[in-house]
């Protein structure tokens, strides 16, 4: 009776597991179709690398955050851009539809490095460089490993400087082996729509995403296997890798204009824009009062703004 029992348990879990494989499989082929790719797939070195090439003038090079995409800075703030700039969005490795570079989490500098050959490729010589959250942190990398290659440095909502708090546990759990394995696939396979609304809506606390947003952004990209673990793997190496990092900031020499909300709750104001400001020559600080994580939507006149002062200082404008 045990022997019987115990083929009917692992028979169980070997059903339960086909599941759960073919239907993420069938979450991620609904989410390449919902959200292809907006712009056009370059080859550096041996990844393929996703960009959206718009407007004319100066260039800036935006980078988004962590769990997002192209579709984040092409929601809005790109196509404003590109009135007066030629605007170089470039999905992060891992993320959208740019290939993974390891299995262990690019580093900041790999991803800059990876970023900075993209953009030379697509034509962008000495762009300005804007980063928001975790891609404000390659935005650093970038300015700290190649500085003749950018014009000027936008830092935005950016974590720059060593924090206390733990990791996220749901970034403990998909960056373990087990969680990554196990863990990881379940998402893929059985989140909800209102979930995934609802992660939205938290980024942007206080405010709320504008209208459309959620509809645009592709998270359900995000939530493919592969960017789950590239996403897992890069936030838990971000704490050691930013330490390593602060060191650097002073060779900055680029006008950089940093632009952080006071309500942040997501990357804290104190801990890391009224740092950093001090920690690279000439550095400005633009402090927005009551906003939270997300600026760029939010506030985007005042990032546009920041933008084109950077520009100016730069000679460009």
């Amino acid at each position: 009776m045990a022997v019987k029992a115990l083929i009917l348990i692992l028979a169980a879990l070997a059903l339960f597991w086909t599941i759960v494989l073919v239907r993420a499989h069938r979450q991620e082929e609904q989410a390449e179709i919902r959200f292809p790719p907006q712009g056009q797939i370059i080859r550096v070195g041996e990844t393929d690398v996703h960009a959206v090439v718009m407007g004319n003038g100066p260039a800036v090079v935006l980078i988004h955050g962590a769990s997002g995409n192209t579709r984040d800075l092409t929601f809005s703030l790109a196509p404003r851009l590109a009135k007066n700039y030629r605007v170089f969005v470039i999905d992060r490795p891992g993320l959208g539809y740019t290939d993974r570079l390891n299995n262990t989490g690019a580093t900041l500098r790999q991803q800059a490095d990876l970023l900075r050959q993209a953009a030379q490729h697509l034509g962008a010589e000495n762009p300005i460089v804007v980063g928001h959250s975790y891609g404000g942190a390659v935005a650093l990398a970038w300015a700290t490993d190649h500085p003749d290659s950018l014009a000027a440095l936008v830092p935005v909502a950016a974590p720059s400087n060593p924090w206390t708090t733990p990791l996220d546990p749901l970034y403990r759990v998909t960056s373990s082996w087990w969680g990554s394995r196990i863990v990881v696939p379940m998402i893929t396979a059985f989140v909800s729509e209102d979930r995934i609304d609802r992660a939205i809506a938290s980024v942007f606390e206080p405010q709320s995403p504008p209208d459309g947003y959620a509809a645009q952004i592709g998270a359900a990209l995000t939530l493919r296997r592969v960017s789950m673990r590239a996403n897992a793997d890069q936030r838990a190496n971000l704490l050691d890798e930013i330490k390593a990092q602060v060191a650097d900031y002073a060779r900055i020499t680029v006008p950089t204009e940093i632009v952080h909300g006071s309500s942040d709750d997501t990357v804290g104001l104190s801990v890391h824009s009224e740092k950093l400001v001090h920690q690279i020559p000439g550095a400005v600080l633009t402090r927005l009062e009551g906003i939270g994580h997300m600026p760029q939507h939010t506030s985007e006149d005042d990032i546009v703004a920041a933008i084109d002062r950077a520009a100016k200082r730069a000679g460009l404008r």
